[in-house]
């Protein structure tokens, strides 16, 4: 979760007035500062190379891009969002929501309303393919390996490395062929050193532990009753995304060596998706130049199954949204009884007040009194 004051908190589950503000950028000229939306979303999903996902609806048919440097326009043009809260002494408090790429205005040219969707800054690093074959030989540990893929595409970019202790391991050398897909071999790099690579709210590159249930600070609870944020819940489980075995594997030419690989069960018995049981045998496979000994695919693959084994459970909320929230951050919910600690897989945030929260949830464990 973002660092936030603890009045605003307190103020989602109060009638304070909601408040959301878009501003138009070209490089670093704001070309409109206050878009007047009237609808729109924010996606924000682990699952998804592109972590945060923008939908925006403007009424004004004058807003319909025509000309390449037009405020909407698809040539760089950026949209930056933040939501807040507007008390009742005049005060306001915000949190950002995104930086976004425009990527496809459109709309009726004399009624309106104009549509388009944006994504985060990791687009630029996915449409960036390499040229030239490109090597990480040179940079012999994780942490500026990654920095020198994404600052060849972004100079500017802001890179943070939150994984405890700050870790930065040894890289092995790896080499991506022409056409390749540069997010792709971060986020290889990102693996290899058991961590995950995402854009967030601030626009920021953040390299970061992959998120664990069991010992991650709960950030907000979700409650119904009286003070509460929950005022209608409905839930869902899939098998979608839940696995029991990881098989890593890697094969790195560049540095001569020859295929290795290895497996991580999920072993304990009382696990309801243990390799053999009555979930069945259901394995996920990752691979990267990068993993160069049976040991390396070992320790990729046991961080890996913590995550691969976890519930996926969807949850609908109706509640005033919190837009403070990343995902991976751990949630405690507490309804009908029960108190569960979930990691926040994916949600959308709206940009109306009337908008609600639905909430894809992972690795759900029942808090006991």
């Amino acid at each position: 979760m973002q660092p936030v004051g603890a009045k605003f908190l307190t103020a989602l589950t109060t009638s304070h007035s909601m408040t959301v503000s878009v501003s138009a950028m070209l490089g670093s000229l704001v070309t409109i500062p206050d878009v007047p939306v009237t609808d729109g979303a924010v996606t924000v999903d682990r699952g998804s190379k592109v972590r945060r996902t923008l939908s925006l609806t403007v009424a004004d048919p004058k807003y319909l891009p025509w000309g390449e440097l037009d405020p909407l326009a698809v040539y760089g043009q950026k949209l930056v969002v933040s939501r807040g809260i507007r008390y009742a002494g005049g005060q306001s408090e915000s949190v950002p929501l995104g930086t976004f790429r425009i990527n496809e205005p459109q709309g009726d040219t004399l009624y309106g309303p104009v549509t388009l969707t944006g994504q985060s800054s990791e687009c630029y690093i996915i449409d960036d393919k390499f040229i030239v074959p490109t090597s990480t030989r040179g940079y012999t540990t994780c942490v500026p390996a990654m920095e020198y893929l994404i600052r060849q595409t972004l100079p500017d970019a802001v890179i943070v490395n939150t994984t405890a202790g700050s870790r930065d391991p040894s890289c092995a050398v790896a080499t991506w062929d022409s056409g390749s897909d540069r997010w792709d071999a971060v986020q290889q790099i990102a693996l290899s050193m058991q961590a995950e690579v995402y854009v967030d709210a601030l626009d920021r590159f953040v390299i970061a532990d992959i998120p664990n249930v069991a010992t991650s600070s709960v950030v907000w609870s979700i409650a119904e009753g009286e003070g509460g944020t929950l005022m209608s819940a409905a839930r869902s489980m899939s098998r979608t995304a839940v696995f029991n075995a990881v098989v890593a594997s890697g094969e790195n030419v560049a540095a001569g060596g020859t295929p290795v690989s290895a497996v991580a069960y999920d072993t304990n018995p009382s696990s309801p998706t243990r390799w053999g049981g009555p979930f069945g045998r259901v394995p996920k496979y990752i691979s990267s130049a990068l993993l160069t000994t049976t040991g390396a695919c070992q320790a990729a693959a046991d961080y890996a199954l913590f995550d691969a084994v976890a519930r996926n459970v969807q949850l609908s909320i109706s509640a005033i949204p919190n837009p403070a929230l990343e995902a991976g951050d751990c949630l405690r919910i507490s309804h009908t009884g029960r108190k569960e600690l979930a990691i926040a897989q994916s949600f959308t945030i709206p940009l109306t007040a009337e908008g609600s929260s639905s909430l894809t949830l992972r690795g759900g464990k029942e808090e006991t009194p």
